[in-house]
């Protein structure tokens, strides 16, 4: 690879030293012509790894020559937004790490790195866990009932039989929306109050199914599933759109959007809030950690755990707001062992 040793000295505008940044243009094309990637990407590319060289060349240190410390300041430069730009999220930090270690490997299969890749040992940045919105149990009711309510157009009666089935099945069963839409008319039981949904991975679990979901479903089986069938050509599927053949997804998210819209909650509710209500709601009756991780299909019960995290925020608010020595000062005479049990 041509220009792989030299570096050359920095530039005055603070950008890659000569040499660098040939390097760089010499990865992208590969990105481009050899790895096929779509222009956005490679621009993208372009510029967390300019910031990068830009930082080493700040640091009088060559690509070449790069060290695994020098890439660890670099990562925390970028977070704290100290190279004069605005700092970066955990999730950005970590892609333009990826965008870093693929420059590196590639100088390394070029030979032109004599101490190794420097990114090999690096860890990712760790990506902040963000907490689950669930919503409340009358804000559930508000949703369920406009997704009840019929709309204009078409078959409006039929359809709202089933955008109200599909809700208290997302709600009901804590179901993924592929997992919803995914769903065939035998794979739920009124008789034995239980469904198989098939989830990532090609896994499936069996739920239990409570009274309101199943009396939605069969509502919608019954008075608005067959006229939405007969567009069709014949599907096992449960949920079908305007043209009888299984619902998308794109129309599922559209179905609970306009739910939200007409319960005043737009904004606040997409069909995952469904199952992170579900899950908060469960654990808030009292359904250990354990059971709401085998409801939800969870391979670890660490993912299940965000929602513990929730339910002891909103005990903690109770506590705060009920509690008379929750917070500090003295809002009454203190009651200690003396004044009785």
């Amino acid at each position: 690879m041509a220009a792989s040793g030299a570096s050359g000295a920095p530039r005055p505008d603070g950008g890659p030293r000569r040499g660098d940044d040939r390097v760089l243009e010499q990865y992208l094309a590969h990105l481009r012509v050899e790895r096929g990637l779509a222009a956005n990407t490679v621009a993208a590319y372009r510029r967390d790894l300019t910031r990068y060289l830009g930082h080493l060349a700040a640091r009088g240190t060559a690509l070449a020559e790069t060290a695994p410390d020098d890439v660890t300041a670099w990562i925390q430069a970028i977070r704290a937004g100290e190279d004069g730009r605005a700092p970066l999220a955990a999730t950005s930090a970590a892609r333009a790490l990826a965008a870093v270690r693929g420059l590196h490997a590639f100088l390394e299969e070029e030979g032109a790195t004599p101490d190794g890749d420097p990114t090999a040992s690096l860890p990712a940045p760790a990506r902040a866990r963000r907490l689950p919105h669930p919503i409340s149990l009358d804000e559930v009711e508000r949703l369920l009932e406009a997704a009840a309510r019929p709309r204009t157009g078409s078959l409006a009666t039929e359809r709202a039989l089933r955008d109200r089935a599909l809700l208290e099945v997302l709600y009901g069963l804590g179901a993924r929306i592929s997992e919803a839409i995914g769903l065939d008319i035998d794979d739920l039981s009124a008789v034995e109050r239980q469904a198989v949904l098939r989830g990532k991975g090609d896994k499936h679990r069996v739920v239990p199914v409570g009274s309101y979901a199943i009396a939605a479903v069969e509502a919608y089986a019954t008075r608005g599933r067959p006229a939405l069938a007969q567009r069709g050509r014949g599907t096992p599927a449960l949920f079908l759109g305007s043209r009888g053949t299984r619902l998308t997804r794109q129309a599922a998210w559209t179905i609970v959007q306009e739910a939200a819209d007409a319960a005043d909650l737009s904004g606040r509710i997409s069909p995952h809030t469904l199952r992170h209500s579900y899950a908060t709601h469960l654990l808030h009756g009292g359904a250990d950690v354990r059971s709401v991780q085998e409801l939800l299909g969870h391979a670890s019960v660490t993912t299940t755990q965000l929602y513990t995290q929730v339910t002891v925020d909103s005990l903690r608010e109770a506590h705060a707001a009920a509690h008379p020595r929750a917070v500090g000062g003295s809002e009454g005479p203190a009651r200690g062992p003396e004044a009785g049990a």
